[in-house]
């Protein structure tokens, strides 16, 4: 598909990596919806972002229908972009029931929601898109992390098994997996270090990467250093093996780290 002149809803567009994202698809002439928490933030950005026709969608997807209540408002959608995302960290026995729902409904239960509405009217025009933004934790499990796992490897199930649904129409769905983000987004906002020798990406790089699924039939794309790439497959591949290493002092200490920056933003 090409985005020019599409109209693009864009959740959790004022966090760091939405912001990137909304700069790169409105370069790229695509029209957006922006929604979040914030609507005084999502003016702003609507305001300085290239191009013209862009709007505001405020809504907070953690509250019950607010997922659906989006769909509608947003209307005939040609794109959707799913970014919006909580910090899941934290040992589960620490997490309240509420957080845990939470959690649950943003980074997981809103995309598929929004999917399942926005879905039908793509199909009957003819043409659409789908991207969702997942993680590398949709791979291999890590420390601290078992809520925000879970949403991740359920987020890719979903779909990797839609994008089947979908094979024989003109509707595309992809699946962009960035591991540890600097600059902008909820790892750099923890302040914690990345691993050791992992490396790290850009927002700009996974912005890039929701461009190309735009414009193409991938099913997904990872956006991370080869090294990182690599140790996320062998956590797929073989959890006993990446099990081993998550539970080492170095892994413990790295998850520790990342859970308490993340601790009032869950």
């Amino acid at each position: 598909m090409e985005i020019a002149g599409k109209t693009v809803l864009l959740t959790g567009a004022t966090g760091g990596i939405g912001r990137s994202i909304a700069s790169t698809l409105a370069d790229a002439g695509g029209s957006l919806i922006l929604s979040g928490r914030s609507a005084q933030a999502l003016e702003e950005l609507a305001a300085n972002l290239p191009g013209s026709g862009h709007s505001v969608l405020a809504a907070d997807l953690g509250d019950e229908g607010a997922a659906l209540d989006l769909a509608s408002a947003a209307g005939a959608v040609d794109v959707l972009v799913a970014n919006a995302a909580l910090p899941s960290t934290g040992r589960v026995t620490e997490l309240s029931d509420a957080q845990v729902a939470r959690m649950l409904r943003i980074n997981l239960e809103a995309p598929i929601l929004l999917a399942q509405a926005l879905l039908p009217g793509m199909l009957d025009r003819g043409d659409g898109k789908l991207v969702m933004i997942g993680s590398l934790a949709g791979k291999a499990g890590s420390p601290r992390s078992s809520i925000y796992n879970a949403t991740k490897f359920g987020l890719r199930g979903f779909v990797f098994g839609l994008a089947a649904d979908l094979a024989d129409t003109p509707v595309g769905v992809t699946l962009v997996a960035p591991g540890f983000v600097r600059e902008a987004g909820m790892f750099a906002d923890s302040g914690a270090d990345a691993p050791p020798g992992l490396g790290t990406t850009t927002p700009k790089k996974v912005a890039a990467a929701v461009l190309k699924a735009i414009g193409s039939n991938r099913v997904e794309i990872a956006v991370a250093p080869l090294v990182q790439r690599t140790m996320a497959h062998v956590g797929l591949m073989s959890p006993h093996v990446s099990h081993r290493v998550q539970s080492g002092s170095a892994g413990q200490s790295a998850a520790e780290s990342l859970a308490r920056g993340q601790t009032d933003k869950r």
